[in-house]
C-alpha cells in the first residue's frame, strides 16, 4: 500500500502508456509531414529508360541531356538531390550506373532508382529471348495458404503471424517483470536489513511470514501496475489512432501504399488473402483466431508464478548481503535462467513443439517464458497441467530454500557471506 500511494507509483503508472503511446504518435507525426520533395536529374545516355523514372510524392525526376562533366558542374551548383547517371553500355555493364549527391544517398532512393534500372533491362533479355514481360507475369503465382487448427472440437482458422507476436509479447512481459519487481524485492529486504527496523518487525511475525509478506505485496504492485498500464495503453492507442487517421486520412493511406509497394514482391501471408486495404481490420481477425481467454489465464498463472519463484531466491538474496554491492555475485546465478530463456524463445517460435521447447518449458526456471511462447500456437492439456505443476513445486522449493536462508541472514550484519555460509544457514535448526 505503501509503494501504491507514493507519488511516483501513480506518476509513472499514468506517464508510462502516455509516453508509450504519444512517442509512437510523435514519430508517425513527424514522419507523415516532414518528408520532403527530392529533384533527381537523370542523364539517360542509353535512351531506354525515357519515361521509366515515374514521379512521386516525394520523388521529382527531370531528364537532361548533356555530357557527364558538364552535367555534374551544373549539379554541383544547383539545389537538386541527386545526379543519376546511365552509360550508353548499361545493359552489358549494369554495375556501371552511377549516383551523384552532395553527400551520401538514402537507401530508399537508391533501392528506387536500381529498381526501376534492373526491372527495364530484366524487360529488354526477356524481348530478346523471345518472351514478354507479361507473360512473365502471368507465369508467377502467389500461393496464399490459410492455416487451420484441426482437432476433435474441429476446423478452427488460425494465424501463425499472431500467434508469433502475442507469445513474443508475453514472454518479453514477464522477462522484463521478473528483473524489475524482483529486484524491488531484494531492495526492499536489504533497506529494511541496514536500516535495523527488521528486529522490530520480526519480534512480531515470524520471519518467514514477513519474506512471503514482502513477496506477495510487490506481486500485487506489479499486478496492479501491469492491468493499468494496459488499459490506460489501450484507450489511449485507440484514441491516437482515431486523431491521426482522421486529421491526416491521405498521408495515411499514402504511407499504407508505400509500405504495400515496399513488400510487392513477398506478399504479405501472415493475413488472409494479402489484403492491406484494411490491415487493422486483418490483424484485428488474426489475433480473433487465438485462444485469448486461455492465453489471458495462463499468462496472468506464469507471471504470478514465475515472479513468486524468482523473487523468493532475490529476496534471500537482500537477507544475506548489508548492501546493494554485495548483491552482485549472487545476482548471477538467479539472472542467468532468465536470461537464457529469452535466448532460448528466439528458437522456441521457429519449433513450438520440438524438444528444446518442450523440456525448456517444464523446467521451472525457464518455463514462464518459454510456456508462454508456445501457448498460442497451441499446447496440450497434459503438458500445460504438468507445466503448472512443476512451476508451483519449484516455487514451494525456492520458497522453503529460501526461507531457511532469509530467517539467518535477515539478522546478520558486518560479515561478508559465501556460498559456503548460505549452504550452512540451509540446514541450521
Amino acid at each position: 500500500m505503501v509503494r501504491v500511494k507514493k507519488k511516483s507509483f501513480v506518476i509513472m503508472t499514468i506517464l508510462g502508456p502516455l509516453l508509450f503511446v504519444g512517442g509512437y504518435a510523435a514519430v508517425f507525426w513527424v514522419a507523415m509531414g516532414s518528408v520532403d520533395l527530392k529533384n533527381v536529374q537523370v542523364l539517360d545516355k542509353s535512351g531506354l529508360f525515357s519515361g521509366k523514372f515515374k514521379d512521386s510524392k516525394t520523388l521529382k525526376f527531370n531528364y537532361i541531356s548533356s555530357s557527364l562533366d558538364s552535367a555534374k558542374a551544373k549539379f554541383k551548383g544547383g539545389k537538386d538531390n541527386a545526379l543519376v547517371y546511365i552509360p550508353a553500355d548499361v545493359i552489358k555493364e549494369p554495375k556501371s550506373v552511377r549516383i551523384y549527391a552532395p553527400k551520401n544517398v538514402s537507401m530508399e532512393l537508391k533501392s528506387e532508382i536500381e529498381q526501376v534500372i534492373e526491372k527495364q533491362i530484366e524487360e529488354i533479355k526477356l524481348s530478346e529471348a523471345g518472351i514478354t514481360h507479361k507473360i512473365l507475369e502471368d507465369s508467377r503465382v502467389n500461393v496464399d495458404s490459410e492455416t487451420v487448427s484441426l482437432s476433435d472440437d474441429g476446423e478452427k482458422k488460425s494465424s501463425s503471424g499472431a500467434a508469433t507476436v502475442i507469445g513474443g509479447i508475453c514472454a518479453f512481459l514477464i522477462y522484463m517483470s521478473v528483473f524489475v519487481y524482483g529486484t524491488q524485492v531484494m531492495r526492499g529486504v536489504t533497506e529494511e536489513k541496514t536500516s535495523r527496523i527488521v528486529e522490530v518487525i520480526i519480534s512480531s511475525v515470524k520471519p518467514f511470514q514477513l519474506m512471503m509478506g514482502k513477496i506477495i505485496g510487490v506481486a500485487l504492485v506489479g499486478l496492479t501496475q501491469f492491468v493499468l498500464w494496459i488499459l490506460l495503453t489501450a484507450t489511449l492507442t485507440s484514441a491516437a489512432t482515431a486523431v491521426l487517421s482522421s486529421q491526416r486520412p491521405e498521408d495515411a493511406k499514402a504511407i499504407t501504399q508505400e509500405m504495400s509497394k515496399m513488400n510487392k514482391d513477398m506478399p504479405n501471408k501472415s493475413m488472409p488473402g494479402g489484403n492491406v486495404d484494411n490491415p487493422i481490420q486483418e490483424v484485428l481477425g488474426a489475433v480473433g483466431s487465438l485462444n485469448i481467454p486461455l492465453i489471458i489465464g495462463c499468462f496472468l498463472f506464469y507471471y504470478l508464478g514465475g515472479y513468486l519463484l524468482y523473487s523468493a531466491l532475490f529476496g534471500a538474496v537482500g537477507a544475506a548481503v548489508d548492501n546493494d554491492a554485495d548483491t552482485q555475485q549472487f545476482m548471477l546465478p538467479i539472472t542467468l535462467p532468465i536470461i537464457f530463456s529469452f535466448i532460448f524463445a528466439q528458437f522456441v517460435l521457429r519449433d513450438p513443439d520440438g524438444s528444446l521447447a518442450f523440456w525448456t518449458s517444464m523446467i521451472p526456471f525457464t518455463s514462464p517464458i518459454i510456456m508462454m511462447v508456445r501457448i498460442p500456437f497451441g499446447v496440450p492439456v497434459w503438458e500445460l497441467a504438468l507445466s503448472m505443476t512443476l512451476l508451483v513445486l519449484g516455487f514451494m522449493g525456492t520458497t522453503w530454500l529460501a526461507a531457511r536462508i532469509y530467517r539467518v541472514g535477515i539478522l546478520m550484519y558486518g560479515k561478508k557471506v559465501s556460498y559456503k555460509e548460505l549452504a550452512k544457514w540451509v540446514f541450521y535448526k
